[in-house]
């Protein structure tokens, strides 16, 4: 799993869980949370998509090294 996400996506990933936290309780559960599960989506999202970035990229470099073998 380190392999696919570095510090910096950890991180990411740890900060918006924790004012997503910290919004549901402050909050509460009004409109506003709809804002904040938004904005929780979005990051998952890209999350995700560095992860399938990050597999695509590895698998293609596999490819074209048996390619120029």
């Amino acid at each position: 799993m380190t392999k696919h996400f570095n510090l910096g996506s950890l991180l990411v990933i740890a900060i918006t869980f924790i004012l997503f936290t910290a919004a549901l309780f402050t909050k509460g559960f009004t409109h506003d949370l709809l804002l904040e599960t938004g904005v929780l989506l979005v990051s998952i999202k890209l999350i995700i998509m560095a992860y399938k970035n990050s597999k695509t990229s590895e698998e293609i470099s596999k490819e074209l090294h048996e390619i120029k073998k």
